[in-house]
């Protein structure tokens, strides 16, 4: 079975297709610029050289069909035709309530999807466009949708409620939902499988650390809470978002400033975090540097995020009653040993020793604590399209049955 995975944005689209007979990757891609002049794509069969293709692509139809082009090429494809791939997984970001697992796509989870499209404005209609245009161009191949919400809908009410009038949840669904859920659950069991134990019997801390940053607690496989909220804003202070902060802060500036609801919006999404701290950038790898080099500022802002980092590690572990493993993951959780020990910094009564040695590694699996440290450290590298393809199979083969 080959399993085609997408990952749609606005104007971007990432792609990976999958054997799954073995899990191998045959090739993996990225299209930029959709709808935007010097639209690009970038294509990287497994074995063999990146294949760079600029054409205008006026909307996701062409682009996807450039990608399907490119997978049959004879000099850079990896199938002889289309019909080779069984199935295509799209990432969704929102899945609402409803959906607490992947589905297989239809046209009334399109109708349904267009609803949940307002508590993810940004990030649903663009992967929606991407699905329509996939259907087109393969109408007979099975799709399924993948969420990012998904994996934390195991949370209880006393997790995922806001203590707001109880009107507003049964109106709105106003509650927290909880974003990276692909990427946690796969670096969570990947950890059991690491350490050669049960996930049901484990209790987990996972840290996806990026530009978007989240922190989710796994008791016994499932999510029990997590730090993104209503919206991918809540929780860590992250590359160019706040993170938690007083809501009335927002009342203060649309009172005091005058703003209106966008101009707080695009302060809070786009103009704050690390960014906004250290007046110097949203890349952790620029304010690592200018710190170095004495900027305050940037200083202040990596040590803000390790301090919000630690302390949700912290209360994780109350909330699950101890720890048995923390793990790292994303670009920066992955590829940073400065940030990885200054975040663990005052964590050790959880009961763990840093090797710092084994820590100095960028982008690969390792357990990093001690030999006789009782929670272990771990650094897993993502792999959300793996998840993505995995469930796509199972979906598929149960439809057969």
């Amino acid at each position: 079975m080959k399993v085609l995975v997408i990952n749609a944005g606005s104007s971007s689209l990432k792609y990976q297709l999958y054997d799954m007979s073995n899990e191998a990757v045959l090739a993996k891609g990225l299209v930029e610029r959709i709808g935007i002049e010097g639209s690009l794509l970038t294509h990287r069969p497994e074995g063999k050289d990146k294949h760079v293709i600029e054409t205008e692509m006026p909307d996701h139809k062409i682009a996807i069909q450039l990608v399907l082009d490119a997978l049959v090429d004879p000099v850079v494809g990896v199938i002889k035709n289309v019909d080779e791939i069984t199935a295509v997984g799209h990432r969704i970001v929102h899945g609402g309530e409803k959906y607490s697992s992947s589905v297989l796509l239809d046209d009334q989870l399109m109708e349904e999807l267009k609803e949940v499209s307002k508590l993810a404005p940004l990030h649903n209609p663009p992967a929606l466009i991407g699905i329509r245009a996939c259907r087109e161009l393969m109408p007979h191949t099975p799709m399924t949708a993948v969420f990012d919400t998904s994996f934390h809908q195991t949370m209880d009410p006393v997790a995922y409620m806001y203590a707001i009038p109880y009107e507003l949840y049964e109106s709105d669904k106003i509650r927290r939902y909880g974003f990276h859920g692909t990427s946690h659950k796969y670096v969570a069991n990947r950890a059991a499988e690491m350490l050669n134990r049960n996930i049901e019997d484990m209790k987990i801390v996972t840290c996806h650390l990026g530009n978007g940053s989240s922190v989710t607690a796994v008791k016994h496989g499932k999510a029990i809470d997590t730090s993104m909220g209503f919206t991918p804003l809540a929780g860590l202070v992250m590359g160019t978002r706040t993170g938690d902060m007083d809501p009335a802060i927002v009342t203060y500036l649309m009172s005091e400033k005058g703003w209106d609801a966008k101009a707080v919006d695009n302060l809070m999404n786009k103009k704050s975090g690390v960014l906004g701290v250290s007046g110097v950038s949203s890349d952790f790898r620029d304010l690592e540097k200018a710190a170095a080099e004495g900027n305050k500022r940037a200083q202040l802002a990596l040590d803000m995020f390790h301090y919000r980092v630690r302390k949700y590690i912290g209360s994780y572990a109350a909330a699950m009653g101890g720890i048995d493993a923390i793990v790292f993951t994303a670009g920066l959780g992955e590829n940073s040993p400065m940030a990885r020990e200054e975040i663990l910094k005052g964590l050790e009564f959880l009961g763990f020793e840093v090797d710092l040695a084994k820590d100095n590694v960028r982008g690969k699996e390792v357990i990093f604590s001690s030999d006789n440290s009782r929670v272990k450290l771990m650094v897993i590298p993502t792999n959300e399209e793996l998840m993505i393809a995995r469930d796509t199979k199972v979906l598929v083969q149960e439809a057969k049955h």
